[in-house]
């Protein structure tokens, strides 16, 4: 598991950007606050900025002519099997979502990628 850096979202791969999204719908539903040494750091923000970060994965899908299922574009949704939000903080947007996606992040995900033959700069 791994949430890409923010600003690396528009170029992932095909591969790279469906199974973001697989990740987020993952996190979104029964996988929020399980323990993942990569995602941790999720768990220490409001589950409002996942979905402000899982809007971006499927704002770029949509660019990219792909149709995620628009239940996940509700905040308060959590997939078929987590009964749905009652209460939800909405809180405005920053850049980057979660401060945790500074510069050495990007260059962890940046050497990962590498590690798996993508080279996206």
């Amino acid at each position: 598991m791994r949430l890409w850096h923010e600003s690396l979202i528009s170029k992932l791969s095909r591969q790279q950007l469906l199974g973001q999204h697989r990740e987020c719908c993952a996190l979104r539903g029964g996988g929020w606050g399980k323990k993942h040494r990569t995602v941790d750091y999720v768990f220490t923000h409001s589950p409002y900025e996942l979905f402000q970060y899982h809007a971006k994965v499927m704002q770029e899908m949509h660019r990219r002519g792909y149709t995620p299922n628009s239940l996940w574009l509700n905040p308060f949704y959590r997939g078929n099997k987590e009964a749905p939000y009652t209460a939800l903080l909405i809180i405005p947007t920053t850049v980057p979502i979660y401060p945790e996606h500074n510069t050495a992040y990007y260059q962890e995900c940046i050497d990962n990628l590498a590690m798996k033959g993508i080279d996206i700069r």
